[in-house]
Formats: C-alpha cells, structure tokens, sequence
C-alpha cells in the first residue's frame, strides 16, 4: 500500500484509493518531482541505531558532569588547582565531604551516576570500535580517519548516517543533505541568505563541525594522523591533506575579514564536506 503522505492532496478532496495514488506517483515521477531516497537494511539501522545509542549516552554524561559540579559550587566546594576531569579532579571529587548526612549521600549518588555513565560510554565504545573493523565499515572508517578532526568514532558515524556516499551526485548535494548550505529569502533583485539551514542529518553535521574547529590550526601531520593515514589509498591522503591547506587558510580569511569564529567554523565544515565526497566517491574535489 501506498503511504499517504508521499502524494500531494488538494484541499478539499476526500477520496483516496491506491489506484488514484499510483497514477499521482506515475505523473510525478515523469515530472521529475519525486527524490530517490535510501531505505537502510536491517543491519545498517541497527549500526545507526548503536551509534545514535551512543550520542544519548554522551549527553548523559554532560549532563551528569554539570550536575556534580554545581552541587560542589552551590556548597562552596570550588576546584581550583587545574581543569576539571583530569585525574588530579578527579582524586579531588572523591576526597569531597558534607557534614550532613543528607547533602553527602546526594554528591555519591551523583558520583555514581556519572561513573556508571562514563562506563557505559567506554562500552559502547569498545562495540563500536570493534565494529569499525568489520566489512563493510572498515575501508570507509579508514579513509575518513585520514582527515583531521576525525576518528573512529566519528568516521563511523558518518558513515552510519549517510551510509551510501555514492547517491549524491555533486558535493552540494550531500551539503543541504545535511544541511549545511546557507538559507535564503530572496525575491527580485533582492538577494538574502541567511544562517546555515540545519534541515538534514543532526548527527553528521554535529561530526563535523567538531572536525571543522580542528582546520583553526596549521596545515601539519602528527603521529596520530600519520598513523591512520598508513596503507589508505594516495587519493584520499591527497584529499585529506589539499582540505588541511585549503581550510585552513578559508578560515584565516574569513576571521580575518570580521566573521565570528562560529560563522567561519560553519563554512569550513561546508567545505569540508567537498573533499570528503571527493575522498569518498574517488572523483576530483569540486565545490
């Protein structure tokens, strides 16, 4: 059957049968109007499922951190010797005592909850890390941990979302599909684009524009990088390293003539996307 939400309705039209949907689907097809889509096996949700899964979990422990630290700050327990979550913070948490029996139970029952989250995490990461050397994900995972800003991870995530990088024909395709392009309200003469239109894909486009902050620094190789950039294919380590020398110097330019480095970050993450289609799909890159 049908859904009824892929065809168009008129208002005021209350007969709907398969028969009537079918010849709707047939005249917009040969228009031109309907937009091919990937239905993801069972297999590829249940991927996508783990990683989304995954996400919840690391808000979790945001959201579990914040809490610890207000609860010490609203008592006047302040850390002071460094930043928080390093090692030294954390002996510090744990040394943290309330004369009142009440107050203390609370900062452990806090404390647990941040470390059953945080365990919950490195669990998680561990399937996902296992899976990322399995086909079919392994030779995408290695050719996206040849770019700056992503790992393993991340790399999976990429993939399990957009899973077939193939179906875009053009960067800018796979660009507004994760909603990366600029919005616009123009009419006439009268050109105005907006804020980046945020209408495709949350997860990859939060990979990223994460990735994206890392093109602030110098074009450069360190060991980490190096290391998975060992064994890919000369084409996508020339794409990884033509997008730290080209991105880097978008966003020099675009912070140098007065844009906030939130606003630069967003187009780098733009651009960023052309060389992963290219890295991706083995064509030249092409804005």
């Amino acid at each position: 059957m049908i859904a009824p939400a892929l065809t168009p309705r008129r208002p005021g039209q209350r007969i709907k049968t398969d028969k009537r949907d079918a010849r709707t689907l047939v005249r917009l097809f040969r228009a031109g109007e309907l937009t091919a889509i990937h239905v993801p096996e069972e297999a590829e949700e249940g991927v996508r499922d783990l990683l989304r899964c995954r996400e919840a979990v690391r808000r979790d422990v945001l959201r579990w951190r914040h809490r610890v630290v207000k609860l010490l700050d609203r008592h006047g327990h302040r850390y002071l010797a460094g930043r928080n979550w390093t090692q030294r913070h954390w002996i510090w948490l744990r040394r943290q005592q309330f004369a009142h029996p009440v107050l203390q139970r609370a900062l452990e029952a806090t404390l647990f909850a941040l470390e059953q989250a945080l365990a919950h995490q490195a669990e998680l990461d561990k399937v996902i890390a296992a899976l990322a050397e399995l086909p079919p994900y392994r030779e995408p995972v290695g050719w996206l941990r040849g770019f700056r800003g992503l790992d393993t991870l991340s790399a999976m995530i990429l993939v399990g979302e957009i899973v077939d990088f193939q179906r875009f024909q053009r960067p800018r395709e796979l660009m507004a599909y994760l909603g990366l392009v600029p919005s616009e309200h123009s009419s006439g003469q009268t050109e105005r684009r907006g804020a980046i239109t945020k209408a495709g894909n949350t997860h990859a486009r939060r990979v990223l524009v994460e990735a994206a902050w890392h093109y602030r620094h110098r074009p450069g190789l360190s060991r980490a990088l190096t290391e998975r950039s060992d064994g890919q294919p000369s084409v996508v380590v020339s794409h990884a390293w033509r997008a730290q020398q080209r991105l880097h110097q978008r966003y020099r330019h675009l912070v140098g003539h007065g844009k906030r480095p939130p606003v630069a970050v967003a187009a780098v993450a733009r651009e960023l996307v052309g060389f992963i289609w290219a890295a991706m799909t083995r064509r030249p890159a092409a804005a």
